[in-house]
């Protein structure tokens, strides 16, 4: 009995000793992950107008009528003058409004609206066309031009560029000016609505900051068409060759690619409220508009 009483005391105190020696255990608040989802950016095919927009080479959406306008180079080349070229409207249903809204036109490329027109360059000239009658008001040739393309338009300045030359042009109450050169192939050009102005040439896509100089933003898009600015650094660009591109701070993503099909990829236009891409497809003679998901 005296025995067992010792060795029961021992275990007692083996059993408190181990207690103080253990460490505590504590309670930590688990910290919650949220993985967010990367989504790729893709299109989606929406509509295609019917092939009767002869070398479809822009499109432009005017968020203020909903109206679609193209424009029509109707010809092989981009540089003929033949007075065939053409504006078309057409609808957000891919319906075609008004085939020759305007003619007598050569090859019309890039087109911007501001103040009530909208402005076309046209070979060696920027074209002037009154948004309601859809009449020409004015033409304007810019000395030493060889090869005008893409337009754009922020507070009341029209901004368009010239491939050949590498320039960057400016109309601005009834005058034209060269406001940048030494672009190389330069076409897309648009103006975000700070004022920042964003272009793309055989560089890739390229902001131009105050002092004149630019920066590039990427250069894996290279020679590029249409240019889209959808906020918050993120683009939409295309490559005539049959490429759409999203081009963000993370990098560029293909998200159309038409080579295979022989469908080109030109001056694309975009309407911000839907997120839809109006891509004209210049030989296929149509446009195609694909739904934008990013």
């Amino acid at each position: 009995m005296k025995n067992y009483l010792k060795a029961s005391i021992y275990g007692i105190g083996a059993i408190v000793l181990l207690a103080q020696c253990t460490p505590q255990k504590t309670t930590e608040t688990e910290e919650t992950v949220i993985v967010e989802e990367v989504k790729t950016p893709s299109l989606t095919l929406v509509w295609e107008t019917p092939e009767t927009l002869e070398t479809v080479e822009s499109v432009l959406f005017d968020e203020s009528t909903g109206k679609i306008y193209t424009s029509n180079i109707i010809g092989m080349d981009p540089l003929e003058k033949d007075g065939k070229g053409s504006i078309s409207i057409i609808g957000t249903d891919g319906s075609i409004i008004e085939q020759d809204w305007v003619t007598g036109l050569n090859a019309p490329k890039g087109m911007a609206i501001s103040n009530g027109h909208l402005y076309v360059t046209d070979i060696d000239q920027l074209v002037e066309i009154n948004l309601e009658s859809g009449e020409i008001t004015n033409k304007w040739a810019v000395e030493g031009s060889q090869f005008l393309n893409d337009v754009a338009a922020h507070d009341g300045v029209v901004y368009f560029t010239d491939m050949n030359t590498g320039k960057v042009h400016r109309y601005q109450n009834g005058s034209i000016s060269t406001v940048s050169e030494g672009h190389t192939s330069i076409n897309g050009i648009a103006v975000a609505n700070d004022g920042n102005i964003y272009g793309l040439d055989e560089s890739g896509l390229k902001k131009w900051n105050a002092d004149g100089s630019t920066t590039i933003v990427n250069a894996e898009v290279t020679g590029g068409d249409g240019l889209v600015i959808l906020g918050n650094d993120n683009f939409v660009a295309s490559r005539w060759v049959g490429e759409i591109w999203f081009v963000s701070p993370d990098g560029a993503t293909k998200m159309l690619d038409t080579k295979e099909a022989e469908s080109n990829t030109a001056d694309i236009g975009f309407n911000a409220s839907e997120n839809i891409v109006y891509v004209p497809t210049f030989f296929k003679n149509k446009v195609a508009a694909y739904k934008l998901d990013y």
